[in-house]
């Protein structure tokens, strides 16, 4: 495993994140959650992603007693706030009231008494920024939050957040959380020329585009049983993905994989992070050996020649915005 420095923060995080959206809590049972936590420690991934909202907060409480034991300071946690965790008008958004709240919670259920990353998990027209940014700042004023971050939010959103954090003297922003793939790079024109420029890290989701770029779903095909797809709650988002169009290209990137070495989806991973405003790349898994596999993308190089190739066959394709079709309790 290799380590990256998250942004221009002191921070250092493994390359490869393991995250736990879809899996803990809700796919898998939670032996088979800790025997993938237990891989990924094996294969030295030190950082570990979560939010509040995942399975319905039972993911971070499975995720803390998996963790149960490791030296907490051999690892980073990482965990978000903003989807409804509750009835309550004020169980969701990024108020101070429900910031403070669920950071508490999360603290129960994780078991620590501190969250290495705290991501605001989507922006919140509804609130002030500056009581957001303010409830961060005073989270991390109590030890209770070592580093904030985002996830998802535009380029203007962040700027605005670097701005006026910078007139109040708050903590600044360390990390930005989007989805980024070979076939889903939206980021690319404005959210990473911006962060490049403030050290602002990308800790990505989605390298493998749901499972797509594995090269499992075959165009014209009815996805594998027990895929993704035929999940009800992951098959929101990779709907959007399944178009014949875009699995024809994945297939024909099956050479260039075996030209590398690689297996289709440690090229995903490795794609993601020849960018060198990548920190890291999350991946999920339901087995250990899929912990293990994907693990091997770290430290892997990409000449250019076959970045090349990887670009003349993905092409300008754009798949649709997967956030449109989603209900909130199945978002990452």
């Amino acid at each position: 495993m290799e380590y990256r420095h998250l942004g221009r923060s002191g921070l250092k995080v493994s390359e490869i994140a393991y995250g736990n959206w879809l899996t803990h809590g809700s796919q898998v049972a939670e032996d088979a959650a800790r025997a993938c936590v237990a891989a990924a420690l094996d294969e030295g991934i030190t950082t570990f992603d979560t939010a509040d909202v995942y399975a319905g907060t039972a993911a971070e409480a499975v995720l803390g007693r998996a963790l149960h034991g490791v030296r907490r300071e051999s690892v980073e946690i990482c965990t978000k706030v903003y989807w409804p965790t509750g009835p309550g008008a004020n169980d969701r958004g990024l108020s101070r009231k429900h910031i403070m709240e669920s950071a508490h919670a999360s603290l129960r259920r994780l078991q620590t008494d501190y969250i290495d990353l705290y991501q605001a998990h989507r922006y919140d027209h509804a609130t002030p920024l500056e009581e957001t940014l303010r409830a961060f700042d005073d989270l991390v004023r109590q030890g209770k939050v070592l580093y904030v971050g985002v996830s998802e939010w535009r380029a203007e959103e962040i700027a605005a957040a670097l701005r006026i954090a910078g007139q109040m003297g708050l903590d600044r922003i360390v990390s930005n959380q989007p989805q980024y793939n070979m076939i889903w790079r939206v980021i690319e024109s404005e959210v990473i020329p911006l962060c490049e420029r403030e050290g602002i890290g990308q800790v990505v989701w989605s390298p493998i585009a749901q499972g797509v770029l594995t090269g499992k779903y075959l165009p014209g095909a009815a996805p594998p049983p027990g895929s993704r797809a035929t999940d009800e709650q992951g098959s929101a988002f990779i709907s959007s993905y399944l178009e014949d169009g875009v699995l024809r290209r994945v297939q024909d990137l099956r050479p260039v994989a075996e030209e590398a070495g690689l297996t289709m989806a440690q090229l995903a991973v490795a794609w993601t992070l020849q960018n060198p405003a990548v920190s890291a790349a999350i991946v999920g898994a339901s087995r250990p050996e899929q912990v293990r596999e994907n693990a091997k993308a770290a430290g892997v190089k990409l000449s250019q020649d076959l970045m090349s190739r990887i670009d003349e066959i993905i092409g300008p394709h754009v798949v649709r915005d997967p956030e449109r079709t989603a209900s909130p309790a199945t978002r990452p």
